[in-house]
């Protein structure tokens, strides 16, 4: 459990579930990139991920989760998830979509729970780190306890 006194809702949802974390915060830093994050983190960028939320040609949304210093390969994403073609939302829909702000969306706490695929890098981690909910906040855990929290699948989306 975190000892962190500034708790977001994605810590908090994992200390019910009494699922072990640890917590990092870089609020001081001015870290914007998921790759400056990593330094201001003093970790391997290969394990700090990034959260993204796209939508199908069926209209559905799916949230994506990859190592910050990839992109998303949509082809790839789409075929993850069975669709034709998906595109990243934009912007100004994601609070209301997901609860979350650009720069601070965790995979754990949206205000429903979309298909999630992370990409299968992840698996060569002992413990992957990603937005702890907030801007400034991250959380770290192994997938192992992460698939306790949230339905996820496995496969290669990134380039």
């Amino acid at each position: 459990m975190s000892k962190n006194k500034d708790k977001t809702n994605v810590m908090r949802i994992l200390d019910q579930k009494k699922i072990t974390y640890i917590s990092h915060n870089y609020e001081s830093t001015g870290a914007i990139s998921g790759v400056e994050v990593a330094q201001a983190l003093n970790q391997d960028p290969d394990m700090v991920f990034k959260t993204l939320v796209t939508v199908g040609k069926s209209k559905a949304n799916y949230v994506f989760v990859v190592p910050v210093k990839k992109e998303l390969d949509l082809k790839k994403a789409a075929r993850a998830v069975g669709e034709k073609s998906i595109e990243m939302i934009k912007s100004k829909e994601l609070l209301p979509l997901t609860g979350y702000i650009h720069g601070g969306c965790s995979p754990i706490g949206m205000k429903k729970q979309f298909v999630t695929t992370i990409d299968q890098s992840a698996a060569d981690c002992e413990r992957i780190i990603f937005s702890g909910g907030k801007i400034g906040y991250q959380v770290e855990m192994s997938l192992s306890d992460l698939e306790k929290v949230i339905p996820f699948q496995l496969a290669d989306i990134a380039e």
